[in-house]
């Protein structure tokens, strides 16, 4: 093998495969990229044996192509502290490639490639569907704070894809918090639906840019791919059944309070300070378009209590909340005013962007109450 390549575009591709490398593997040649040249195109894959992203790159001239396993942490740290500039890469024994750039030279080990672990492909029953890049990372950044670290239910330690006929809903849930995130730019043939867990969907977003268009989606019941530009990120899938999530949504909700979120964040942040550091129980109190917020810790003699002005329907209310989980839901909104809707002080809140929001209908989180320790 041998190839000459810009060294910033080395770098950009492998930075884009990396989030795969494991810190730790018991397959040694996992902590390696793969680099397979073909013609005047590198494929970088990189892969922790659950995921698997590739990326391809184009090289400045290429002698002689092949495939070799490289080490992924000396080759990045090299790049990092190189000058945008060519690099001659090529293999001088068996075991063994220069990395030269114009004032000097590396000699790494490589493996070969056939130690590297393929990924299990996409069946033939798979569906296909493809998602507006920008509204696939909006939804995962809308959801992902809410999946849960759960051993017992592997299902709820991802996101979601409830795909129908009209619209796609992504959701996420640990059982004391659930938020919906609905599209109707993605839409299927059929209805359709897969768990992404949360560590390739945190990738994807981090790792799909601003200029992407769409996202290619192919998936089967155990794997996933996802394409997009030059880069290819396959995962194995949360296996299992997920909850029925509309039925745990309230219905027939007739206490309405409409309000600032950002004066509701602010407000439940200053508050919460002097909330039981076990329960963060705070407390809210609704009447008279006013909305009073406490919060106390006997324990050490703390209290604080703030008043809101709001516009509020309904019967006087008094319902309390984990303040972590309502300041999750409130920070990762994104819309100016927000509408929480109540049954009763036993069932769960619901909260939505305020009617005429852009993101009205969009985005929904479902709040469980909770009681004072």
């Amino acid at each position: 093998m041998k190839f000459v390549i810009s060294s910033s575009e080395l770098l950009k591709g492998i930075m884009t495969v990396s989030r795969a490398i494991p810190n730790k593997s018991a397959l040694p040649i996992l902590e390696n990229f793969l680099f397979d040249l073909k013609g005047d195109v590198l494929e970088i894959t990189a892969s922790d044996s659950e995921i698997t992203l590739k990326t391809a790159v184009e090289v400045e001239s290429a002698e002689e192509g092949g495939q070799m396993a490289v080490p992924a942490r000396h080759l990045t740290e090299l790049l990092k502290e190189l000058p945008d500039q060519p690099l001659t890469i090529k293999t001088v024994s068996d075991t063994s490639f220069e990395f030269s750039w114009t004032s000097g030279a590396s000699t790494l080990p490589y493996f070969p490639a056939e130690d590297y672990p393929a990924f299990t492909g996409i069946g033939e029953a798979s569906v296909s569907l493809d998602f507006p890049a920008q509204t696939l990372i909006e939804g995962i950044a809308s959801t992902i704070y809410a999946t849960a670290d759960d051993e017992i239910r592997p299902t709820m330690n991802g996101i979601y894809f409830d795909i129908d006929t009209d619209s796609t809903t992504l959701v996420a849930s640990d059982a004391h918090k659930l938020v919906c995130f609905t599209t109707k730019d993605v839409k299927a043939s059929e209805k359709a639906a897969f768990i992404l867990h949360k560590k390739p969907a945190a990738i994807l977003k981090s790792i799909i840019g601003k200029n992407t268009e769409n996202v290619e989606i192919v998936f089967d019941s155990s794997n996933a791919m996802f394409k997009f530009d030059n880069t290819v990120v396959t995962c194995r899938l949360v296996v299992g059944k997920y909850p029925r999530y509309r039925d745990v949504i309230p219905q027939n909700n007739t206490n309405i309070l409409a309000i600032d979120r950002m004066q509701l964040l602010n407000s439940v942040r200053r508050v919460s300070v002097c909330a039981n550091k076990g329960s963060n129980h705070i407390k809210f109190e609704l009447k008279n378009n006013c909305l009073e917020i406490s919060a106390q810790d006997l324990g050490f003699s703390l209290a604080a209590y703030e008043k809101i002005d709001c516009t509020y329907e309904g019967d006087d209310l008094t319902i309390g909340f984990k303040s972590t989980f309502l300041i999750e839901i409130l920070g990762n909104m994104d819309c100016e005013n927000i509408t929480l809707k109540f049954a009763d002080g036993s069932r769960p809140a619901v909260i939505v962007p305020s009617d005429g929001e852009e993101d009205c209908g969009k985005i929904c989180g479902i709040l469980m109450p909770s009681i004072a320790s």
